[in-house]
């Protein structure tokens, strides 16, 4: 995958944006900055575009920037002329996708057939944009219309929204998701980038869904660890698991068997997906301990911070 699509997966969600005024561009995009999405589409249907694309690439050069809506190949040369680090089109126009492939310019076209999919292999895509995701059947049509298709991944856009982000995030063959409702039309006019900087924090604790799995406690050794979880099972009623490693009172209380990690022990907080994640942490300066990954059939899922907070360590987990 190249450089622009793993990032692309990596944020999770693009906002898909019109701008009617290049004047709004960079402090709309500071704020899906801030609210913890470094990354816009900005679409070619307004004479603004490419003028937008300019001031962000120039003064928010961390925010990863493309162009939507694009239809022909002089707008590819505009919006990469203007800074765009990858292109976006509604439909599969044979004569954009040859010239960024030519090119090396990444390109999502809109793809919602067989017919269309297989003209995007035929061109080496790796990743095509399922458009418009709700109108075409949903989720139910992505999993038909990709089965035959496994080298492809998919960013799904139009109708996605709050009630169903995770249900396509949650298929192993969606890319990212495409979305407008934490850029709407009103609240951009209305200058309120304090509002969709709270709607982009709210997607983005939405995707990653993060929730305390359980608490891990350090014992000296394991007769402790067995008299500290029996003491737990018997004044909460908690059932009681004894493992290689740990035991369980319940599913909250993990008592380690000897000290690991952590002053105190550790916090494990399960997410919706490990490397996002990673990847949002990373962006925030949180530093992640990669000696501590654990991975299960290839893929990661655990991993310690760096630093400790009020002698625990941090633990992540995939759910």
């Amino acid at each position: 995958m190249n450089e622009i699509l793993n990032k692309i997966s990596q944020i999770g969600i693009v906002p898909v944006i019109k701008l009617e005024d290049a004047n709004n561009a960079v402090p709309l995009c500071k704020a899906l900055q801030d609210g913890g999405l470094p990354i816009a589409e900005i679409t070619f249907r307004t004479k603004a575009a490419a003028e937008s694309i300019k001031r962000v690439s120039k003064e928010l050069p961390d925010v990863l920037v493309g162009a939507g809506t694009v239809l022909t190949v002089d707008q590819v040369k505009q919006a990469i002329e203007a800074g765009a680090k990858f292109i976006v089109s509604p439909g599969f126009n044979k004569d954009v996708v040859k010239y960024c492939v030519d090119n090396n310019i990444p390109i999502t076209p809109g793809c919602s057939t067989p017919t269309d999919i297989e003209a995007a292999v035929s061109m080496g895509l790796e990743a095509v944009k399922f458009f418009p995701a709700e109108a075409c059947g949903g989720m139910k049509m992505l999993k038909a219309v990709s089965a035959p298709y496994g080298m492809v991944s998919f960013i799904p856009t139009g109708g996605i929204s709050a009630e169903n982000l995770n249900e396509y995030l949650s298929f192993n063959k969606v890319l990212a998701c495409g979305g407008t409702w934490m850029v709407k039309d009103d609240m951009i006019k209305a200058g309120d980038f304090d509002g969709i900087k709270r709607l982009t924090k709210q997607a983005v604790e939405l995707m990653l869904g993060f929730e305390l799995a359980h608490v891990g406690i350090n014992a000296a050794n394991e007769d402790e660890a067995l008299k500290v979880t029996k003491r737990f099972s018997a004044l909460f009623n908690m059932p009681l698991k004894e493992g290689n490693s740990s035991n369980f009172a319940g599913t909250g209380i993990e008592v380690n068997k000897s000290v690991g990690l952590g002053k105190n022990g550790h916090l494990a907080i399960r997410t919706n997906s490990i490397l996002r994640a990673v990847a949002y942490f990373n962006r925030l300066g949180v530093e992640i301990d990669m000696d501590t990954v654990k991975f299960k059939d290839g893929k990661m899922i655990a991993v310690y911070f760096k630093e400790e907070i009020a002698g625990f360590a941090i633990h992540l987990l995939q759910k």
